[in-house]
């Protein structure tokens, strides 16, 4: 790594009393520094409206690391040094005097150190705030550096295509688009990064991976949680905002995207942005025949019970909003003409998965008495990191009898190193001003106006076509069907 080693840097966390600043943005800050890819000089400004003492704030930090941190619990005296350079400023997202103090303290740290730091905003915050915050930031100068202040902010990014212009419409106004760093966290899980070796470093697999061998292919995001302290957020976006709209739509993107010309983050973007461009557009008629949405009702995930996701708090007793969504997409370039791409996620299920798999055709001669599978490639993003190959061989013996068998690659195995989390990964690219694993402003839009026919088509059914699965199941039989009709079925 050590992309940013030199630069000193300046890293304001809006929304400093979050579960996201706790779980996961303080522990992979910590990593980086443990591991010395933080600049020597730094800065971290944690800013929330919530009244509380340094110490009991640092606490709290401590504890989430202990919990959460991949390298364990903290030493005490490199938690002491990272500590001290933690600010925690209490103030009103909405109240203009709160970022004349925030200047005032960034400039304090500035003389401190003798330079103007980089300053890089992550907006770990309720949507409702992004706007409210990038004005004051931009009416008072706080982040007028073009070259070296950034701002990150979390999905969702909108709520619809047209918010989502909107949004970016009022950005663009008030920073240049080389500043705004639109997060996908999926995108900096290592066994993603993976891919683009995994595909255009092997020259095995690049020959192959078109619509003349390939079968089809499953992009899966299982989740045994429930919504949970997320539902109110939950009601107005359901699976198709929270998951397929970012999340899987970019993971297809790294599966089907054409090589870039350069390792860069314009060749990567642009690669990108053809791709989602190429994704064929759902008619009423494919919006119903190829989507399934679904819902939890009652049931035991991991032997604890769950209630059904209309007794959650928040919910409204008859919602319609989906916690389970399944789709059949297809993508109309050379490449992948007339090749599936199932894509489906869930929450309450059976297990907790992210899964690729890609299954090639089968073979087009019989000359074995049984029957060949086809081979099949798994990328496993969680819970494991591996990719394997499923292919036939001989079962040893007098007899041609042919068996299933595994090749893969694991991380644990193969490597020493502890795999970084994905915001370190994604911080640390935003520090060196790398903008190659965030979305683009047409990206984002254009994955908008890929799900929006499906989300008008489900506004506009007097009766919802929504069917219902047992938490703690592998999700509605209307899934299945969905790849049963196709003479498939899914992997997990």
């Amino acid at each position: 790594m050590q992309k940013n080693k030199t630069t000193p840097q300046a890293i304001i966390i809006f929304g400093a009393n979050g579960d996201l600043c706790w779980r996961k943005l303080i522990p992979a800050l910590y990593n980086l520094y443990l591991t010395d890819n933080l600049p020597e000089k730094f800065s971290i400004t944690a800013v929330d409206h919530g009244e509380v003492t340094a110490d009991a704030y640092n606490k709290r930090l401590l504890d989430g690391i202990n919990q959460f941190s991949r390298s364990g619990k903290a030493d005490k005296k490199a938690w002491k040094e990272f500590s001290s350079h933690i600010h925690y400023l209490q103030g009103d997202f909405t109240n203009a005097a709160m970022y004349i103090e925030l200047q005032k303290s960034l400039k304090e740290q500035d003389s401190k150190i003798g330079q103007r730091l980089n300053r890089l905003f992550y907006f770990s915050v309720s949507p409702r705030f992004i706007e409210t915050i990038a004005e004051e930031l931009y009416k008072n100068k706080i982040a007028n550096q073009k070259e070296s202040d950034r701002i990150i902010i979390e999905k969702p990014f909108g709520s619809n295509l047209q918010t989502a212009k909107k949004l970016n419409s009022f950005l663009q106004k008030r920073f240049s688009e080389k500043q705004l760093y639109r997060i996908d966290h999926y995108l900096g899980k290592e066994t993603v990064q993976n891919m683009m070796a995994f595909r255009f470093a092997n020259y095995i697999f690049e020959p192959i991976w078109n619509k003349n061998f390939i079968d089809h292919v499953q992009i899966s995001v299982a989740e045994t949680v429930a919504v949970g302290s997320r539902a109110g957020y939950y009601e107005t976006a359901g699976a198709i905002r929270d998951m397929i709209q970012n999340h899987l739509l970019q993971l297809l993107c790294v599966v089907a995207m054409e090589a870039p010309n350069k390792l860069n983050a314009p060749e990567i973007r642009n690669r990108k942005l053809e791709l989602l461009k190429a994704i064929r557009p759902f008619t009423k008629t494919t919006a119903v025949t190829n989507i399934v949405r679904a819902q939890y009702t009652e049931g035991m995930v991991k032997d604890v019970k769950q209630v059904a996701y209309r007794q959650e708090e928040k919910v409204a007793p008859g919602s319609v909003t989906e916690t389970y969504f399944a789709g059949k997409f297809f993508i109309d370039n050379q490449r992948w003409q007339g090749v599936p791409f199932y894509l489906r996620t869930g929450k309450c299920l059976s297990k907790q998965t992210s899964v690729i798999v890609v299954q090639f055709k089968n073979t087009p001669h019989k000359i074995f008495k049984e029957d060949c599978n086809p081979n099949r490639l798994i990328i496993s993003i969680q819970p494991d990191n591996e990719i394997s190959l499923w292919f036939e061989s001989k079962v040893p013996g007098l007899e041609m009898r042919l068996k299933n068998v595994e090749m893969d690659f694991t991380y644990r195995e193969s490597y020493t190193e502890q795999l970084p989390e994905a915001y370190e990964a994604l911080l640390l690219d935003a520090m060196a001003g790398d903008p190659s694993l965030f979305m683009r402003n047409d990206q984002v839009e254009t994955a908008w106006k890929i799900v929006m026919p499906v989300i008008e088509s489900w506004q506009k059914q007097k009766k919802p076509d929504l069917k219902f699965y047992t938490a703690g199941t592998d999700g509605p039989k209307a899934a299945d069907e969905l790849l049963k009709k196709d003479g498939r079925k899914w992997y997990l």
